[in-house]
């Protein structure tokens, strides 16, 4: 039986965890961008070739890019908005010229993935990723003064949100706001006067139009995808529901369908993240990614634990909310219908034993995904039967 292809996401020659110590880890490829080029920009191919050859010798393959990001001017169809997607065309030749041929990118407005602690206490004392509803409320009503933010909320969350404003410690709700902003590790985080600008360009664009400007970008980009033999793989939203009045289009099964179906290509598809897509009670995950069908280029493996209010923290990869056995059965029948093998990363790890003394960029710590990616590696090889 044909397996998954196991790798890992890797940020550069800053990020903590070394090649080397990836290489020890078991999986084989890695996943990575080029974080130091501005939003927009022409990745040049000597850059990429030269990251390409870093990785090559330290025993490993670039199999994914994630991501070359899409600029906000195409989001919002503002601005030189035509001429980054002439340039996000141009990344796509160089990256295929030296070889990589699979792209993740994501249509997230203003903010990448939401988390309100990056330090979640668990009973064993290992740390997680936590989104709480209170305190992102907390951050946009009191912090932000979005205008009418608390429309967004039902009335028992601003309720919670204004009894904390009134409890938590400056440091707290400081913490608050660095996690909410904290974006991608080894690219500059936002600030608040820079989220409200940037918030300005979304004043009046409804989740009918974001869904169109996505539509024309993937009518510019795919067919060139397409002739370079690049497989285009989006990302869920994370979470996968409206944050800060921002719609998010990526967020549930008629979503995803609907891309699928704006431009009908190979090219055309998704990265299949079973956390992002898990924090919705709305996603019903197998059905899902049945519906992706072959077009699933790229996986992120990781669960979720889900409480009643809406909040959530990232559990153990074969515990929590998501049925990883039957993900990962199905992604096995999916992948012997592949020529080439689909890869797959353990998406975020906890924080524990060394790591939890050492500087870890949060969710990308090496020995939470090491357990995680050896747990995903075991169910697979149960479920092929131990071939």
């Amino acid at each position: 039986m044909k397996l998954l292809k196991p790798t890992w996401r890797w940020f550069g020659p800053d990020d903590p965890v070394t090649l080397q110590e990836i290489r020890q880890t078991d999986a084989t490829g890695i996943v990575t961008a080029l974080h130091d080029i501005p939003h927009g920009e022409v990745w040049p191919m000597a850059a990429i070739a030269a990251r390409k050859q870093l990785i090559e010798q330290a025993g490993l393959t670039w199999d994914v890019v994630e991501s070359v990001t899409v600029h906000e001017s195409i989001k919002t169809q503002t601005g030189d908005y035509t001429g980054y997607i002439e340039k996000y065309k141009l990344t796509l030749e160089n990256l295929a010229a030296c070889g990589i041929r699979i792209v993740t990118y994501n249509f997230m407005p203003v903010l990448d993935w939401v988390r309100t602690n990056n330090s979640y206490r668990l009973p064993n004392g290992a740390e997680a990723l936590y989104f709480d509803k209170a305190d992102l409320a907390l951050f946009d009503i009191h912090l932000l003064e979005r205008k009418n933010a608390a429309n967004d909320y039902d009335a028992a969350t601003v309720a919670v949100a204004a009894q904390r404003w009134q409890q938590y410690t400056d440091a707290q709700k400081q913490a608050i706001a660095d996690t909410i902003l904290l974006g991608i590790p080894s690219e500059k985080k936002l600030d608040i006067p820079g989220i409200r600008e940037r918030l300005q360009h979304y004043k009046h664009i409804t989740r009918q139009q974001l869904r169109q400007h996505l539509q024309y970008f993937l009518q510019q980009v795919v067919p060139v995808a397409e002739k370079l033999d690049i497989k285009l793989a989006i990302h869920p939203d994370d979470p996968p529901f409206d944050v800060l009045g921002l719609p998010r289009i990526v967020s549930s099964h008629d979503d995803i369908a609907f891309i699928l179906q704006m431009v009908d290509s190979p090219a055309n598809g998704i990265c299949y993240c079973t956390g992002s897509l898990g924090a919705g009670t709305h996603n019903d995950l197998p059905a899902i990614l049945r519906m992706i069908g072959s077009r699933v280029n790229f996986v992120h493996l990781r669960n979720v634990q889900q409480d009643t209010s809406g909040n959530f923290y990232e559990a153990d990869h074969l515990q929590g909310d998501v049925d990883m056995y039957t993900i990962m059965k199905t992604l096995l029948q999916l992948q012997q219908q592949q020529p080439l093998p689909i890869p797959f990363r353990p998406d975020h790890g906890h924080r524990m034993l060394d790591d939890l003394q050492k500087h870890c960029n949060p969710g990308y710590t090496a020995i939470g995904r090491m357990k995680g990616l050896a747990a995903l590696l075991g169910l697979q090889r149960g479920i092929a039967g131990g071939r």
